[in-house]
């Protein structure tokens, strides 16, 4: 599936999935008033944006039970894109089959690797006895029993991919864990100047130059300034991913941080400047509002007027 060209008159996100996947809801809740385009996977969407189909793309970056999506972070960096905002959406899956497939006789269950894991428990208590085999994405999964009328299948996904692709819920709510939500990034080609009635937040990625205590020296630069270093995410340096160290092999890695700061205060650029001082790489993938519990996470009032 590749992106349907737009038409100009209206603002388009990007999301990777199909109708009922997860991402697009956080597109409208970011997004009321785009329209979507669907991708196949997530790098057609950065890809969308960089090309001008769409005018933003939306991804998941976390999952408060499953992690961090490290596809995702390698493409932040492979890609000139800027986070914009994010979004924190909470997770509620369902166990779905054709109509009139009773839970006894299901003998697979298809859904992304991640809401697999996240089920794991509660599909044990079902009594399933049934294989579980990963999917592209969640939405993706009901939609092909559906497409291939597939009798003896169940997918996890959401109650509007059950509505969409006219599955019957067996099994509502069966995440592990209620307290489970997923955090998405909104892209786009420009930065923007984040309102200011928000709390806001500045992810960065750099690389360390050789030297004792780099790290300690480079997260020092934040709590001198009493900066709040919310997340720090390691990653293959993928252009060097070897140093070798007098008679020993070591691995290189990038590190993504975020920070509860704007690029715009005085002791961020200072903590900047001394960060970039044991840097061998630095750069800013975004300042942007935080996404506060009980409030629309829309970026209606942040992206540039001209989408």
């Amino acid at each position: 599936m590749s992106p349907a060209p737009k038409d100009a008159q209206k603002p388009y996100v990007a999301y990777q999935g199909v109708a009922g996947a997860y991402s697009e809801a956080a597109a409208a809740k970011a997004c009321p008033n785009f329209d979507t385009i669907p991708c196949d996977q997530f790098e057609t969407a950065f890809e969308s944006v960089e090309n001008r189909i769409a005018d933003l793309a939306i991804l998941p970056i976390e999952n408060s039970l499953g992690g961090s999506i490290h596809r995702n972070y390698d493409l932040l960096l492979r890609h000139n894109l800027h986070i914009i905002g994010e979004v924190l959406l909470p997770v509620h899956h369902c166990l779905m089959a054709l109509p009139g497939v009773r839970l006894e006789s299901v003998r697979r269950v298809i859904s992304h690797p991640q809401a697999l894991a996240q089920c794991e428990q509660t599909l044990t208590k079902l009594g399933l006895n049934a294989a579980c085999e990963a999917f592209d994405d969640t939405a993706g999964a009901a939609e092909q029993i559906s497409l291939y009328n597939l009798q003896d299948t169940a997918a996890i996904a959401s109650a509007r991919a059950a509505k969409i692709y006219k599955l019957e819920i067996l099994a509502n709510g069966i995440q592990d864990d209620s307290r489970n939500f997923t955090r998405f990034v909104v892209l786009s080609r420009d930065p923007v100047d984040p309102r200011a009635d928000r709390p806001l937040k500045t992810s960065v990625v750099f690389a360390l130059e050789n030297g004792t205590s780099a790290l300690f020296k480079a997260l020092s630069a934040f709590a001198a300034r009493k900066i709040n270093l919310s997340k720090i995410e390691s990653r293959p340096h993928k252009s060097c991913p070897i140093r070798l160290v007098e008679t020993v092999k070591r691995f290189e890695y990038v590190f993504f941080a975020e920070f509860e700061a704007s690029m715009a205060e005085v002791r961020t650029e200072e903590a900047m400047a001394e960060l970039q001082e044991y840097s061998s790489f630095f750069r800013v993938l975004g300042c942007y509002p935080m996404d506060i519990a009980s409030e629309s996470a829309s970026i209606e009032g942040i992206v540039p007027s001209t989408y």
